[in-house]
């Protein structure tokens, strides 16, 4: 075990690897790197690629749970969705490649698991069943996951602002196709988006549980 190292640094240097290098570099070797050591020094803390990821992602959960601490929440269990969604979306974001790097990987702190407790305990009090909290609370990361990767992948594949300009693809379409073009416009502004189709997917987990 390298003197000095731990995994709270190691999971910083691999934050600082993913934001300048993207998931592709992120490498057990390029972290060492990071760190100004050899890989096999790393490997009393993490073994592989996966064990980095996974603790990449604990981390990020872990700040999730820390946003999430000044929701207040209002008796009413579908704005508790909405402010999760929000939490989650805003993190992915802070690094490159956010929501392809931390989505599906394992949670390894007991800790931030049973910070879910009180709020999947509050949600069936209110008369939710369990098995709808569960759906629930997966169709809502899944939304955000894809709309976060979507969003990213437009942020962050090309330096030329005009690449997802909707007056520029206005320009290539031309005037025949009117509805093709307020597609583009209505897709531009990527919160206004996210919170309208966020309201859609909960309105329709909530026709779901009425029914």
């Amino acid at each position: 075990m390298a003197k000095g190292l731990s995994r709270e640094s190691i999971v910083a240097a691999a934050l600082e690897v993913l934001d300048a290098k993207g998931i592709d570099g992120v490498t057990v070797r390029a972290v060492a790197a990071q760190l100004g050591v050899k890989a096999p020094a790393l490997y009393y803390y993490v073994h592989n690629k996966q064990d980095l990821l996974d603790e990449m992602g604990t981390e990020i959960q872990r700040r999730v749970v820390a946003r999430l601490r000044g929701h207040v929440a209002t008796g009413d269990w579908l704005d508790d969705l909405f402010a999760y969604a929000g939490a989650l979306r805003a993190t992915y974001l802070e690094h490159r490649d956010g929501a392809r790097t931390f989505s599906g990987t394992l949670i390894t702190d007991p800790d931030v698991l049973k910070a879910q407790e009180p709020w999947l305990r509050r949600w069936v009090a209110a008369g939710v069943p369990p098995t709808a909290v569960f759906d629930a609370t997966e169709m809502v990361t899944a939304f955000v996951v894809g709309f976060v990767i979507e969003e990213q992948e437009r942020l962050q594949s090309s330096a030329d602002p005009s690449r997802y300009s909707p007056d520029e693809r206005d320009r290539r379409l031309g005037p025949e196709v009117p509805l093709v073009a307020a597609s583009g416009h209505a897709r531009h502004d990527h919160q206004t988006r996210f919170e309208r189709q966020l309201r859609t997917v909960i309105a329709g987990i909530d026709r779901q549980l009425a029914s």
